[in-house]
């Protein structure tokens, strides 16, 4: 039997006003702390918050809303129309001069490319010569330009800097290729949702193409010279599927993983959880042609039971796929984590390391570390109708699986779960485990997050640990200021403890986190770890001694001319290469400070 895709009883199209007072006034005119306000929300582009109800924080709450109704509530909130909003469109001045339009596109300049930087096995580490700088510059380094994304509360997109251009998406769904000397724009793309992911760019049926999926599921190649559409296609068919972890091009193909919202609509006691099953698509990266699809869980969803209000409950379901696959040559393998189950019952292809085979997409072999998680936001609130039996830990991973080469002549693959525990497999032998090393007490947004970086010797984790306090009348939670956070190397090798640095204290700072939630990013002799505090903070590898801070939070003038201010860095680590640094700045998640910023650091800000 398969599974349907749910329904929704819809009520007739009411006043996008009265549908404002009736279902968002409690929170958002009511003083809810973490709730954006009206002003604020009037600030906003209408796509962006149509965004939020259909893929962002707000899907929850919006769940038995029908599209007309969701867009009358978008533009009665933001007194804007939909479609075309002027505030998306780059500003004239904002567009590259002639002179720097006309020098043509070099790909042969690659310095960080995609999530995983300088390599397809997410190392996320680069060395000198592609940095352009040596760990000496690095307290030397000063804001060269600000870049703001408008109508954005949140910064979370990667960049990639190839050619002298810096390629990155946005939550509003705009796609800019810059130049990385000053910001100005060279195209502009408007995809219809959100993106998140990294763009990866590579040459493929003759061109030079940019590849990105988006927060509907949505995979694109764009003429990376030009920023023309040349193939899009969908990795999955339900509506709430969303593509996080950036794709991977390998040898002609692209890799696609696919993950979805429905951890946060399953919490509606009239929602049938859940059907959404974690994937990873291969695709032709030159025409857009799927090759195969594989799902992490291979049974489809069948009905189980309803729930107390007689909503029909499905599963299994979960096991997205959040992190940016890593290639293994040597077994022609893919390797990605997988996040929680949703539902009753628990599948033990959820938080697990997964192989696939990169030509047919058969799974090679799988490794669960946590059993029986699974897990929906319904499980913290309130209402919990529709949480499964064993109630969570959402311990799953986010970070994506890192392939090494061991001092000793054998190989690991690192990954950092929420749980805590970073562990090494040996994927020369079906996934065998090397060591364990816990950095972190874990939680629903504990332990590791987004990721690591690793050279040689060693790997570098960030510990997130974010405390979340529940808001009244709310889905949100507000960040604990005081737990979270840290810094450590760990021994590639054994797992052991090289170094430990302590988090920062946020002071009196509001909406502040210690936590050290964004992927780490480095290069020889530094690792950058960006903090919920706002901070992006420089380690020196040989000691953990921090060696350059710089407080973000703040307002910004930016190139495009964009109002724009930075907040809490959570998400993505910086690109590095040219001599450049790039990061983003703002994310309100999980009471984080907002902002809406793509800040650009060299030496001496020259």
């Amino acid at each position: 039997m398969s599974a349907a895709v749910p329904t929704f009883a819809q009520a007739p199209a009411e006043d996008g006003n009265a549908l404002v007072q009736r279902i968002c006034s409690q929170c958002h005119m009511g003083g809810v702390r973490g709730a954006p306000d009206m002003e604020a929300l009037r600030a906003m582009s209408p796509d962006r918050v149509l965004a939020a109800m259909e893929t962002g924080p707000m899907i929850s709450m919006v769940t038995g809303r029908s599209g007309v109704e969701r867009r009358a509530i978008a533009e009665a909130i933001t007194g804007k129309t939909l479609r075309n909003s002027l505030e998306m469109t780059p500003l004239p001045r904002a567009m590259c001069p002639p002179s720097e339009k006309s020098k043509a596109f070099d790909p042969s300049r690659t310095t960080w490319n995609g999530w995983g930087g300088t390599n397809t096995s997410n190392t996320r580490f680069a060395d000198a010569r592609t940095a352009g700088m040596s760990a000496a510059d690095v307290p030397k380094l000063k804001l060269k330009w600000a870049f703001g994304f408008p109508g954005d509360l949140q910064s979370n997109a990667q960049a990639t800097i190839i050619g002298g251009r810096v390629f990155v998406g946005s939550p509003g769904g705009g796609v800019y290729a810059l130049s990385a000397a000053t910001g100005c724009i060279h195209w502009y793309y408007q995809a219809p949702a959100g993106v998140r992911s990294a763009i990866s760019v590579a040459r493929a049926g003759g061109r030079d193409l940019a590849f990105f999926g988006d927060q509907t599921g949505n995979v694109y190649a764009l003429d990376a010279a030009t920023g023309a559409v040349v193939w899009k296609a969908r990795v999955d068919d339900l509506p709430i599927t969303r593509i996080s972890g950036s794709p991977t091009f390998h040898n002609g193909r692209l890799y696609v993983p696919a993950a979805s919202g429905e951890e946060g609509a399953g919490s509606t006691p009239t929602y049938e959880c859940c059907h959404f099953r974690g994937s990873v698509s291969a695709f032709n990266a030159a025409d857009g042609k799927r090759l195969w699809k594989t799902y992490t869980i291979p049974d489809e969803p069948k009905p189980t039971k309803k729930n107390a209000v007689g909503t029909q409950l499905w599963g299994p379901s979960g096991a997205p796929v959040w992190s940016s696959p890593a290639i293994d040559t040597r077994h022609n393998a893919l390797y990605v984590t997988t996040g929680n189950s949703y539902s009753d019952p628990a599948t033990d292809a959820s938080d697990a390391f997964f192989a696939f085979d990169l030509d047919t997409g058969k799974v090679l072999w799988h490794r669960q570390m946590t059993a029986n998680d699974a897990y929906i936001s319904a499980c913290r609130l309130p209402d919990k109708t529709n949480c499964p039996s064993v109630n969570g830990p959402d311990f799953d991973f986010s970070s994506s699986p890192i392939l090494v080469n061991l001092p000793n002549g054998k190989r690991a693959l690192v990954a950092g779960q929420k749980s805590g525990i970073v562990h090494a497999l040996d994927p020369d032998n079906g996934g065998a485990i090397l060591w364990q090393t816990r950095v972190g007490l874990g939680g629903t947004m504990g332990g590791v997050q987004w990721g690591s970086a690793a050279d040689a010797q060693n790997v570098y984790v960030a510990n997130s640990d974010i405390g979340r306090i529940m808001l009244t009348y709310s889905n949100f939670t507000d960040a604990d200021s005081k737990r979270g956070g840290g810094m450590y190397a760990l021994n590639l090798q054994t797992g052991e403890k090289v170094w430990f640095t302590p988090p920062s204290d946020c002071g009196t700072r509001l909406r502040c986190s210690p936590a050290q939630s964004a992927a780490v990013s480095g290069f020889s002799g530094i690792a950058f770890s960006g903090s919920v505090d706002g901070h992006m903070r420089a380690y020196s590898t040989a000691d953990g001694k921090v060696v350059w801070d710089y407080d973000t939070e703040r307002p910004y003038e930016t190139v495009n001319g964009v109002e724009a201010r930075g907040g809490s860095i959570d998400g993505p680590g910086p690109a590095i290469g040219g001599g450049m640094v790039f990061f983003n700045s703002g994310y309100h998640t999980a009471g984080g400070q907002p902002g809406n910023v793509l800040l650009a650091f060299s030496v001496d800000g020259k």
